[in-house]
């Protein structure tokens, strides 16, 4: 295996992860030398209250300074400090914060959390906004887990290509060839939002007042898909755009007005069916077949979405618990790698994970008193 440049000690990282389904932060600690995985640690989640929930959804598209934004930054800022209470042992936070606009092509990308302030209040060395750099010279800025997938990858063993699905807010994909000498190399990763995921399903059933989610897919198993706003999906410009290629949370809203004449359970249905389209058409990229589908996020939690997703593709889907991974924490472990990659100076994103131009290196480094 080629080395990358001088030996770096191995660290604790902590990473913390706020997704676009605005559930709560989960946080991670990960021992690595930023290339890879040495030892998991312990995990720590701190849900949103209801109202805090709604504070950040009031800013999402908004940009520093605009109305809501103090608001959310507060929300954000608590909850971390919740969490990092009680740390030890460790040596720098990765820290992602809540994006609340992502705009690649527009305006940049907007992650509510301030790192400087928070090594100050932690005592921790900080790394932070990891998506502004990538995004200024070109890249979507998005998705950044693809290097610690190729690291997962590696530690699991995998002798050929697979895929990471990620079944947050949106749908993420990440084909990954563990054989490479590392994630930059070429032909190492290919990764790029899918389309909808979680996000519209929550949306849909918290403006019905229902549950917070479709818990275990039990809403959608009950329904029927409507094949024809499935097709309508497939016809956004998304799809006819060639990866690497992100999304914003609220770019498939429109969803959510064509479930208005259907029943819930229709409408989750109807959702399900849409995130696996997605997925299948996301396929059509793929260099080479994979040996497995590894998905992680809430998603997986929801049968119904894994039967249609199995369904749709012609290789074995599963959680990534089955091959010993935390499907729940594996963003937040991956900014704790991204961290230490950021510390050492090692790329975090490269031509086949956000379009950027080269491989370069994200985040700013804040540490306490400086």
């Amino acid at each position: 295996m080629r080395k990358h440049g001088r030996e770096r000690a191995p660290l604790w990282a902590l990473g913390a992860m706020s997704g676009t389904s605005m559930d709560g932060v989960d946080m991670a600690l990960l021992r690595t030398d930023g290339v890879e995985i040495l030892e998991f640690g312990e995990t720590g989640y701190r849900p949103y209250t209801d109202a805090e929930r709604a504070t950040l959804a009031a800013a999402q598209g908004r940009w520093p300074g605009e109305p809501g934004v103090a608001a959310a930054e507060a929300v954000v800022r608590a909850a971390h400090a919740e969490l990092l209470a009680g740390a030890q042992g460790v040596d720098l936070l990765g820290f992602h914060g809540q994006t609340l606009a992502h705009e690649p092509r527009g305006r940049g990308t907007h992650q509510a959390g301030d790192g400087a302030r928070l090594a100050e209040q932690s005592g921790l060395t900080v790394v932070w906004d990891f998506r502004s750099s990538d995004v200024a010279l070109g890249g979507e800025g998005a998705p950044l887990a693809p290097f610690y997938h190729w690291a997962c990858a590696r530690r699991i063993g995998a002798g050929g290509p697979v895929a990471f699905l990620n079944l947050g807010g949106v749908g993420n994909l990440t084909w990954v060839d563990p054989r490479a000498a590392a994630p930059e190399a070429e032909g190492a990763l290919l990764a790029f939002d899918t389309g909808p995921a979680n996000a519209p399903i929550d949306d849909l059933l918290r403006a019905r007042g229902g549950p917070a989610c479709d818990e275990g897919g039990a809403l959608a198993a009950a329904g029927r898909a409507d094949a024809a706003v499935v097709a309508r999906m497939l016809e956004q410009p998304h799809f006819f755009r060639i990866p690497p290629k992100s999304l914003d949370r609220n770019e498939f809203s429109f969803l959510l007005d064509a479930m208005s004449e259907l029943t819930t359970e229709d409408a989750c249905a109807t959702l399900a069916a849409c995130i696996a389209a997605a997925v299948a058409r996301g396929t059509e990229h793929f260099p080479a077949p994979v040996e497995r589908f590894l998905v992680a996020g809430g998603g997986r939690r929801n049968a119904h979405i894994m039967n249609v997703l199995q369904a749709e593709l012609d290789v074995l889907v599963q959680p990534v618990e089955d091959v010993g991974l935390d499907g729940d924490m594996l963003e937040a472990q991956a900014f704790a790698y991204l961290g230490v990659r950021v510390l050492y100076g090692l790329p975090t994103s490269c031509p086949g994970t956000t379009g950027v131009a080269a491989a370069v290196g994200g985040g700013q480094i804040s540490r306490p008193g400086e």
